[in-house]
């Protein structure tokens, strides 16, 4: 099965770590370099940390894979068993339906969500398994946040490694001539070696791991796929049609109705006595209220007369300051464009700088080559003097 490509990513990492130590000298006896043997053991030490992290959550998805089929074939088996009746009966109360706990919990949610939705008569409305026990759960179970980025990493290392062989080679190489120079290409050769190894096994690893992970994935979202289709034809809860609730709601407001009409007519006859009564508590509490807070509410006028004096005042502040700030602000822009000129007219005094700069050297230049013509020139005639 797919759910088992990913053990082929063990062996090939033993053949490479094989092959590196032999490329090192390792198994042949000749001089092992300690540096690259180092780089490229450590290297590998860090790509087998990423697989052992990844095998565990290969080995959750593939149960979770395994739960998921042995459910589909368990639903099949017991709906033919049934006589093709709706399941739901049996998995209704069924704390046990899948070995795998973050499936059980899904489900668990699922159950206690149509629990919730039913009437007397069945569910009153549909509710998928699909909303519990989907591809985002699968991706949870399979550390899809994790695994999604082991092929970046293993690319890294290797173009990591590929930088570092080389910054190894470069940093020992030295010379002024070809016989020194020709003494350094070792160290030149043995930084490179570590900087095509890493960077070989590096992608070597991220294709690898990428095609296991791929096909992984890709079996556990078809046994998903493949357990709905099974679960909605087998045991999805049956829910009512639409005339069924609506029946069920037309009785519902019947009972409502009548349940108040009773409630009125209990009501009616002690309504006008009570209404009285609430008048008169009324009219006591506004006399009383008066009496005692006759005092506190004009001081509470007064107190509010001087917070609206004071709010004017701040008021007039508010629009001088407005005022001011308008006032700078058009400052400010008066300097910004006496600025913007002043550096217009600088860059139009720098370009005439260089223009008469580049004049400068062109006549500096044909200076110099005349003179020198007119020194070979008395060079000569001094030559064919003395002769």
């Amino acid at each position: 099965m797919k759910s088992r490509l990913y053990y082929a990513l063990y062996f090939l990492y033993v053949i490479v770590v094989a092959f590196v130590l032999y490329l090192n000298g390792v198994f042949t006896g000749e001089e092992v370099s300690l540096v690259n043997l180092s780089i490229n053991v450590g290297f590998l030490i860090i790509i087998g940390i990423l697989f052992i992290i990844s095998s565990f959550s290969f080995g959750r998805l593939n149960r979770a894979t395994y739960d998921l089929e042995d459910a589909a074939i368990r639903l099949q088996k017991e709906y033919k068993e049934a006589g093709g009746k709706n399941l739901w009966g049996n998995y209704r109360d069924n704390t046990k339906v899948f070995e795998e706990g973050e499936l059980q919990d899904a489900f668990n949610k699922y159950r206690l969500r149509v629990k919730s939705a039913k009437t007397r008569r069945g569910a009153a409305s549909s509710c998928d398994l699909g909303e519990y026990i989907n591809e985002d759960l699968i991706d949870k179970i399979g550390m899809n946040f994790f695994n999604s980025g082991v092929p970046g990493m293993l690319t890294g290392l290797g173009i990591l490694g590929t930088f570092l062989g080389l910054s190894m080679g470069l940093g020992a190489f030295s010379g002024d001539d070809i016989f020194s120079i020709s003494d350094n290409v070792g160290f030149l050769l043995s930084g490179m070696k570590v900087a095509f190894h890493t960077s070989v096994y590096g992608i070597f690893f991220s294709l690898v791991f990428n095609i296991a992970y791929r096909s992984i994935m890709s079996d556990a979202y078809e046994t998903l796929n493949e357990f709905l289709d099974v679960f909605r034809q087998t045991a999805q809860p049956i829910a009512l049609k639409e005339d069924e609730n609506l029946a069920t709601m037309l009785v519902y407001q019947a009972g409502m109705a009548n349940s108040l009409k009773q409630m009125l007519e209990m009501m009616k006859g002690n309504a006008m006595e009570q209404t009285a009564g609430v008048e008169r508590i009324v009219d006591k509490f506004t006399v009383q209220m008066q009496s005692a807070l006759d005092t506190d509410f004009k001081k509470l006028g007064n107190a509010l007369k001087a917070a609206g004096e004071s709010q004017a005042a701040s008021a007039v502040n508010a629009a001088e300051m407005v005022e001011a700030v308008t006032t700078l602000v058009e400052v400010n822009r008066n300097v910004q464009e006496a600025l913007s000129k002043v550096m217009e007219r600088q860059e139009i005094f720098a370009g005439q700088i260089e223009e008469q700069k580049k004049m400068l050297a062109d006549t500096c230049s044909d200076m110099s080559d005349e003179i020198s013509s007119q020194i070979y020139t008395f060079e000569q005639m001094r030559n064919l003097y003395e002769k």
